[in-house]
């Protein structure tokens, strides 16, 4: 039976970084964000429930969800984000469950979610990874990544996130991300150690 990773952070930590190095280690990873973005257009139920819950404009000609015109609605009302995440948080899950039983054979099987803690993702791990950075050197990163986003657009998402502390708390292992590309392959192949030897 595989152990299963979770992989969290806060915007702009390197939790995705490590999530790819530990891939090119051979880890199968699941990233709940794309698969998220893959169902919006790919399930036709989500599709349909997603046209009779926020209306068809949420949708754009072409198929594609808007992304910006939901993110503009359900962040402004927590009873709409929490309706939003009624219908795509299960279906994320399921998708999860089947790559989880499609990769049986790995030691390892990760899924990597900027919201973990918050969906619930937490409760379906064996334990959590909080990857962390100083705030700064996140907001930076995330402006790199990202130039056409003011700094202003990036704090209220990292306001919108776990708390760093709580992340931390939440966590059984942290990576302090402050360093080079290197440093996190250094502390992908520390982190594999480690759960190699967990009973």
């Amino acid at each position: 039976m595989s152990f299963l990773l979770g992989i969290a952070g806060g915007l702009g930590s390197g939790k995705t970084a490590l999530a790819r190095t530990l891939e090119r280690r051979g880890v199968p990873v699941f990233f709940a964000d794309d698969e998220a973005k893959r169902l919006y257009t790919a399930d036709p139920s989500l599709h349909a429930a997603i046209v009779e819950t926020f209306g068809p404009e949420m949708y754009r000609p072409d198929g594609s969800l808007d992304r910006a015109r939901m993110a503009a609605h359900v962040f402004a009302d927590p009873a709409e984000l929490a309706r939003l995440n009624a219908l795509i948080h299960p279906r994320v899950f399921a998708r999860w469950k089947a790559f989880v039983a499609e990769h049986a054979a790995a030691p390892v099987v990760a899924h990597e979610s900027a919201i973990l803690f918050e969906s619930g993702g937490d409760a379906h791990v064996d334990a959590v990874v909080w990857v962390d950075a100083p705030r700064e050197m996140r907001i930076a990163r995330a402006l790199e990544r990202d130039p056409h986003l003011s700094r202003e657009h990036i704090e209220a998402r990292m306001a919108r996130q776990i708390d760093a502390a709580e992340g931390r708390r939440r966590a059984d292992f942290v990576v302090e991300n402050t360093g080079t590309l290197a440093d996190v392959d250094v502390a992908a192949e520390r982190l594999l150690a480690q759960l190699a030897s967990t009973p």
